[in-house]
């Protein structure tokens, strides 16, 4: 098992910004996960129908499949996964996300931009969250 206590944990970056997802992927390494980007949902389904993850980071806005579609497809497919999901966002005051965290007030979101340091907080918050290792 590594330092960080993460041995094995893989976390999925659903973001199709490749600045955002670059910097996304390189805290999330840092923490000790083993990192994979879709560019969408539709992409993400496909990877997660091949491999297990620990924990997904995804933009509520991607093409295709957004966050909240990935999501709901999670809920549906498999649920043991949904509360693994922190999204990231530039769009927090629309209609859609509001009414989305009226339906799951648990859900961890982070707006955009943000620091490194603050995705970090919401990782370890999640991780705590859901019971699995945190450094």
């Amino acid at each position: 098992m590594d330092s960080s206590g993460r041995d094995g944990m893989r976390a999925l970056v659903i973001e199709d910004e490749p600045v955002i997802a670059r910097v996304c992927q390189r805290v999330l390494t840092a923490e000790g996960f083993e990192v994979e980007i879709a560019v969408n949902g539709m992409v993400a389904k496909d990877m997660l129908d091949r491999k297990q993850y620990h924990l997904f980071l995804s933009d509520i806005r991607t093409p295709e499949m957004n966050g909240i579609e990935f999501y709901w497809y999670l809920k549906e497919e498999y649920p043991e996964l949904a509360d693994r999901v922190v999204f990231t966002t530039g769009d927090v005051l629309s209609d859609e996300v509001k009414a989305f965290v009226t339906i799951e007030p648990d859900v961890s979101l982070i707006p955009k931009p943000f620091a490194p340091d603050e995705l970090r907080v919401v990782v370890r918050e999640t991780m705590e969250r859901i019971n699995l290792p945190v450094p």
